[in-house]
């Protein structure tokens, strides 16, 4: 073996792997269901619910751990997207709330 190689340990290939294989599966079964299932209005409802439910899923945690100045940053990022329709804008918005939470000592 040449000096540097890089092996890889073989249950880390296989972990990828598995990870890999399941990460498509799932998503090409996702596909396959809903392409044979009829769209009424009450999965129509649900499925447009369904980003807002991971995003509020997502972030609910992160605020409950950061307190009230993540609440705040979340705030004025909510706002900022609300108004001005840009999404890194609302980001900027948010990073400098944070600074100035910060800077203020919270």
């Amino acid at each position: 073996m040449t000096e540097g190689a890089f092996t890889a340990d073989p249950i880390f290939l296989l972990a990828v792997l598995g990870m890999t294989a399941v990460t498509y599966t799932l998503r090409a079964g996702g596909y396959w269901i809903m392409g044979r299932l009829p769209i009424t209005p009450r999965v129509r409802r649900g499925l447009e619910a369904l980003p807002g439910a991971i995003i509020v899923s997502t972030i609910l945690p992160i605020v409950l751990k950061g307190g009230l100045a993540v609440a705040l940053c979340l705030v004025v990022a909510s706002m900022a997207q609300v108004i001005l329709r840009k999404e890194y804008v609302a980001v900027f918005c948010a990073a400098g709330a944070a600074a100035a939470l910060r800077a203020a000592g919270l």
